[in-house]
């Protein structure tokens, strides 16, 4: 951790990857026993980062992978005038930290939106042990790969849709990725603001508020304030399959 960065409060008590309700979301299928006893000596210890604090800031020296183990937490970045771009949102079961491996320096901020806890990845020990475990190695790569696609998401989302597209496109992809966690699929509590969420569509404040008034006239979203209970589904995901204008 670069040393400007304010101190965290850090467990280092043992963490067991066996016995972790996230195993299969982090870790690769069919590894065997004595491999996971290498992953839990590798991820050995666990750090709470409090809501609204950051666990890395743009510019700070890269070490290690965080996987997030409860809590939620978005990534953004400093524009030019100051304003805050939101780059993405990260859930249970997510890897931050990517952005770092290819300058050794990360380039957004990671900020929890809720108490939160991540498992700490020495990245330099995971590759040396990615290399001995071709199943750990071909698993690190799809995650890679998976941000890749969300990344390229994104870019369609601003490039081609219209805001309400936009919005079903992020209240569908939250579901989906809030029911692999074993999550409810209709009923969720949105983590990051109004703002939050325009900022990472590229939409107004006023735009999402319309949104989500005009999705919960149309009967597909009940919304009490960040309370959502998506009511139809089918009608969310027909806005998205519109085809380009």
């Amino acid at each position: 951790m670069n040393a400007a960065v304010s101190p965290f409060r850090i467990e280092t008590f043992k963490v067991a990857c066996s016995n972790c309700n996230l195993r299969e979301l982090c870790l690769p299928v069919g590894v065997s026993d004595e491999q996971i006893e290498r992953l839990d000596r590798l991820v050995g210890a666990r750090r709470s980062v409090p809501r609204g604090d950051a666990l890395f800031h743009a510019g700070d020296g890269f070490a290690s992978l965080y996987a997030v183990r409860t809590g939620f937490f978005k990534t953004c970045v400093a524009s030019e005038d100051g304003r805050e771009q939101v780059t993405g949102f990260q859930m249970a079961g997510e890897l931050l930290g990517l952005d770092g491996i290819g300058t050794e320096r990360h380039t957004v901020d990671a900020v929890a939106l809720e108490d939160s806890q991540v498992c700490v990845i020495p990245y330099h020990q995971l590759t040396d042990l990615s290399r001995e475990l071709s199943d750990l190695q071909r698993q690190f790569h799809k995650i890679m790969s998976r941000e890749i696609v969300r990344d390229h998401g994104v870019m369609l989302l601003l490039g081609s849709m219209r805001a309400e597209e936009r919005m079903a496109a992020f209240l569908l992809n939250l579901t989906q990725r809030l029911r692999a966690r074993g999550f409810s699929a209709t009923d969720l509590v949105l983590r990051m603001t109004r703002e939050e969420i325009g900022s990472y569509l590229g939409l107004k404040l006023e735009t999402v508020s319309r949104a989500f008034s005009k999705f919960q006239d149309d009967g597909i979203l009940e919304v009490r304030q960040r309370q959502i209970r998506i009511l139809d589904a089918a009608a969310l995901q027909k806005l998205v399959n519109v085809p380009s204008r």
